[in-house]
């Protein structure tokens, strides 16, 4: 009795202990091609002939492979000739670059950006702080110039904001009928994914990207079409400069960024610049009010513990920040997916 051996050895924890594995072997198939050679060839392929196209040895692809089998992200079909590969729906959908639901552009960054940072996660719990300066060797007091160091990064975290709004954005947008809303303001819009889901769901809003002028440049000249009327941009800092009036404001994945005292400044010059009986759209991956999960947010906490100066909230805290900014009727809508809404009247 007590010793070890009389719990056999727990599934969970083998899941838990070798899931950077799993996204790593995800990550890598991607950044390699291989999910890409498979979509253009049209049909399945060996691991010599994959092998051969990517520039890769041959054990090393057979391994990432079949580990990609075992992940359910391609199948695979023994004949005469050997093992032949092909994508899952899965894979086609969301892990090739020519897909409308591309997930490639967030992989990439997660894998390049996100896991050196996470690295000195056990420096980042003893410290409270972001990791960037011992990731990358730069200042961690701005967050946003440390993830804007190059235009290569900018376009990589623009490009992956994108992506999740690709899956994500409509059902936050239809959490609550915005329609009555008809001049909105996208505050740190970024590429304007979420501004286009925005008019093609309401078709009779104009949206302005209200976000640093690097940002507004990059998607103006790769990320939104020039033919988009609805779509406008102002460049500013929101921290430090005016923010126009409006009908209402969207401020997606923009709070979880910060600390509470830097949101509270952010939400009172929000309501100050809304117009009477507009308001304001928060979309967040919101925690359950006991903090028992959802397991993706809590995560998502700690990688604002080693990227940012934020973290993810519950939906009571929110509406309490809120509420300190002067709005009412706060009302919480969850979508079941990984981002909730929260809309706030003035």
């Amino acid at each position: 009795m007590g010793s070890t051996g009389d719990l056999g050895y727990p599934q969970i924890i083998l899941q838990y202990s070798s899931g950077f594995l799993v996204s790593k072997v995800m990550f890598t198939a991607c950044e390699l091609g291989v999910f890409d050679l498979l979509l253009e060839s049209g049909e399945p392929l060996s691991s010599d002939a994959i092998a051969g196209h990517l520039a890769t040895s041959t054990t090393g692809m057979e391994r990432l492979l079949d580990a990609c089998v075992g992940l359910k992200l391609l199948a695979v079909e023994l004949t005469e000739e050997g093992a032949l590969y092909r994508n899952t729906d899965i894979s086609n959908i969301y892990l090739t670059k020519s897909s409308p639901k591309s997930q490639y552009h967030i992989m990439m960054y997660y894998s390049n950006t996100v896991y050196l940072c996470w690295h000195y996660l056990a420096d980042a719990v003893r410290e409270g702080r972001n990791q960037y300066e011992r990731a990358f060797g730069i200042s961690s007091k701005d967050p946003f110039g440390a993830m804007y160091r190059s235009e290569e990064e900018m376009l990589k975290f623009m490009a992956g904001q994108n992506s999740v709004w690709s899956i994500c954005g409509r059902d936050v947008l239809a959490a609550f009928d915005l329609s009555p809303f008809t001049q909105i303001y996208d505050l740190g819009g970024g590429g304007g994914a979420l501004a286009q889901e925005c008019v093609s769901l309401y078709p009779n809003s104009t949206v302005t990207i209200y976000d640093l002028p690097k940002v507004v440049q990059v998607a103006k000249e790769q990320f939104i079409p020039t033919e988009e009327h609805q779509i406008a941009f102002h460049e500013g800092d929101f921290f430090n400069d005016l923010i126009p009036e409006a009908e209402l404001y969207i401020l997606s994945k923009i709070l979880h960024d910060w600390d509470d005292d830097k949101c509270r400044k952010l939400l009172e010059k929000v309501h100050k610049a809304c117009k009477p009986g507009g308001g304001v759209l928060l979309i967040e991956s919101l925690l359950n009010e006991d903090r028992s999960g959802p397991l993706e947010t809590q995560l998502y906490s700690i990688n604002m513990l080693v990227q940012t100066e934020g973290k993810e909230r519950t939906a009571s805290e929110y509406s309490r920040l809120l509420e300190a900014a002067g709005f009412r009727e706060i009302q919480v809508k969850r979508t079941g997916k990984l981002y909730d809404a929260v809309l706030g009247r003035k």
